[in-house]
């Protein structure tokens, strides 16, 4: 394994070809994480329409553990950036090290609660017996193995801080490669393996984690990786958590925002049929393929940013977030492309029960119009988060999915129909859109005003 090629790089290649280094790991990482989501629920819908809607009520406590994750690793690249930017690099071992002792603290809290509260956790979203079964089976197992979770994401976290990129993509396409190729095993009981089900799709994506984050503890403890970290030596500093969680907490919450919202949604969804909340679900899983690319080019965005805000260089910011915007819009308006011209085709992959298939094209159409808005929402709040101001996001998030998306939804509902819900998606991108994006320009005008010693 070669060594990180080091973060000085951030501040002295040209931007475009360095964005793209950085990002093009990562897009590749999610791209394939996006796929693993969708073809594990392509095989839980060939088990049956009931056992994809189990695995989508399951779907929001996994959104929880995936923010905790998500706001750590964020936090700790933002800070970790900025720190080597100011040429620290010994601080931002010790920064390192506490994140270790986070993961291990996340994962044992996690698997404690699965133990022992699963079944009431699922209990919250639904009273069909069956439903709380197949869900708490599923999600009892994840919560158990969430160690396996937390080390990947927040270790992939601290490399990105760096500048490393390609490492964290391996180790996410380890991790879903493996997912994949498992999943029929345990699910459909091939061979020698045991016919487990949706607990099958659990256990895969346990023992899948466990292979990459056993990968990515080698690499970040080797001697060859640019931040050193030597667990011996470590010194609890609380003031680290402060700074790191100063960004990370809102990532945090703007993440369980998205839980609160797919948990609002099944509600919601769930007074029309049980098949609505499975198109909710399928929906879920592959509009991971438009996002997963921006938050890819998100994580190219961060360092970069992060970097040379640290050191003061305003052209390079400047030029950083024109390429990050156009890039995202370009993601998103394929992904429109894809969704209105083959939303059949995409539904049938998972189940082709005919409500499902009217309800599914029906929701893909008139969802993904808000794909033209979503990509400079998303690049907004990265943006935030690389220049260590995270309650922007928050804001950003709380905004879409608690103000606007669930309350839209409800009265669409309420007054029109199930048909009308799905419209409610593109009216909140388009009102988000205009806040977020508006106040990203505003903010940063007036913070490289301030690098360059000119008047805002």
């Amino acid at each position: 394994m070669k060594p990180s090629p080091g973060s000085a790089r951030l501040g002295i290649e040209p931007v475009l070809p360095l964005l793209f280094k950085l990002s093009i790991p990562s897009i590749i990482g999610m791209a394939v994480q996006a796929l693993y989501n969708v073809v594990d629920s392509i095989y839980i819908g060939h088990v049956s329409k009931e056992a994809l809607s189990a695995l989508t009520l399951a779907f929001p406590i996994q959104m929880v553990l995936i923010a905790l994750a998500v706001g750590t690793g964020v936090g700790a690249t933002s800070l970790i950036s900025r720190t080597l930017g100011k040429g620290d690099r010994e601080t931002a071992g010790r920064i390192a090290e506490h994140v270790v002792i986070i993961a291990l603290i996340l994962g044992g809290l996690v698997a404690l609660t699965g133990a022992l509260f699963a079944r009431q956790l699922i209990g919250v979203f639904t009273d069909v017996p069956e439903l709380i079964q197949m869900g708490a089976d599923y999600i009892r197992i994840i919560m158990v193995g969430s160690v396996a979770l937390f080390v990947p994401m927040l270790f992939n976290g601290i490399l990105r801080g760096e500048g490393n990129t390609f490492i964290p993509m391996l180790t996410m396409i380890i991790g879903a490669v493996l997912n994949i190729i498992l999943d029929p095993f345990f699910i459909f009981g091939i061979g020698f393996f045991p016919e487990l089900g949706v607990k099958g799709a659990a256990v895969a994506t346990v023992l899948s984690r466990i292979v990459s984050g056993t990968f990515i503890i080698r690499i970040l403890f080797s001697d060859k990786n640019e931040i050193k970290i030597n667990m011996r030596k470590f010194r609890l500093q609380l003031d680290i958590y402060r700074r790191l969680y100063s960004v990370g907490f809102p990532v945090m919450l703007m993440q369980l925002l998205g839980s609160v919202m797919l948990a609002g949604g099944n509600l919601i969804l769930g007074s029309f049929s049980t098949t609505a909340i499975a198109v909710f679900g399928i929906f879920f899983r592959l509009q991971s393929f438009v996002f997963m690319p921006i938050f890819g080019l998100g994580q190219g965005v961060m360092p970069l940013m992060g970097y040379n805000f640290g050191s003061g260089n305003s052209s390079r910011m400047k030029e950083t977030a024109r390429i990050a915007y156009i890039t995202a819009f370009s993601f998103t308006l394929l992904g429109f492309l894809i969704f209105q011209s083959f939303s059949r085709q995409l539904i049938t992959m998972f189940n082709r029960d005919p409500e499902l298939v009217r309800i599914g094209i029906e929701a893909l159409k008139r969802i993904s119009i808000g794909f033209l808005f979503v990509g400079p929402t998303i690049m907004s709040a990265s943006i935030f988060q690389a220049i260590g101001r995270g309650t922007p996001s928050l804001i950003i998030g709380f905004l879409r999915a608690i103000v606007l998306l669930l309350p839209i939804m409800y009265l669409l509902g309420r007054f029109f129909g199930l048909s009308a819900v799905w419209y409610a998606f593109p009216i909140a991108e388009v009102l988000t859109f205009s806040f977020a994006f508006t106040w990203m320009l505003t903010v940063l005008r007036k913070l490289l005003h301030s690098i360059e010693g000119e008047p805002a």
